[in-house]
């Protein structure tokens, strides 16, 4: 069951924002511990934990993303000389690409057979990832090809 909003990202033509499954290439799902996303393996009664991604596209290959119906949205911050992936209390309706400010919600989508890789626009080079180990922290990786992170997901509407 897709949630569905009235958007104007563009000024123009409505959009709607829908759920969509994630999950790397490990099988570890997103969830939320102690307001942070992290990712791991969910067993049984606490697979109802898992957190789907509310997206609403902007372009062809971009996106805003967001959990808990759209209020909480990902962004990518730089604080002098780190990058870091954070949550914000915005609601991903109010996003609007032609906003500079809004650009750190804006992740590129690149396909690459059944994966999909998730590129932030405010940090070209910097990728959504997770760590091999289960229960860690959701961040951003410049370093896509390091055997240390996964930056591959699949991504699929709920």
């Amino acid at each position: 069951m897709a949630a569905e909003t009235a958007c104007h990202p563009l000024g123009k033509r409505p959009c709607r924002m829908q759920a969509f499954r994630i999950w790397d290439i490990n099988q570890k799902t997103f969830y939320l511990r102690n307001n942070q996303l992290v990712a791991g393996y969910l067993q049984g009664s606490n697979t109802k934990l898992e957190e789907k991604l509310d997206v609403v596209p902007i372009e062809p290959r971009a996106v805003f993303l967001g959990i808990h119906g759209g209020k909480l949205c990902l962004a990518c911050v730089k604080s002098g000389d780190e990058t870091k992936l954070q949550l914000e209390a915005v609601n991903i309706t109010d996003l609007s690409k032609s906003k500079d400010q809004d650009k750190r919600f804006t992740f590129i989508l690149s396909d690459s057979g059944p994966t999909t890789s998730f590129e932030s626009a405010a940090c070209p080079g910097w990728f959504l990832c997770t760590a091999l180990e289960a229960d860690r922290p959701v961040s951003l990786t410049n370093t896509p090809e390091e055997a240390m992170m996964v930056t591959k997901f699949y991504f699929q509407k709920d």
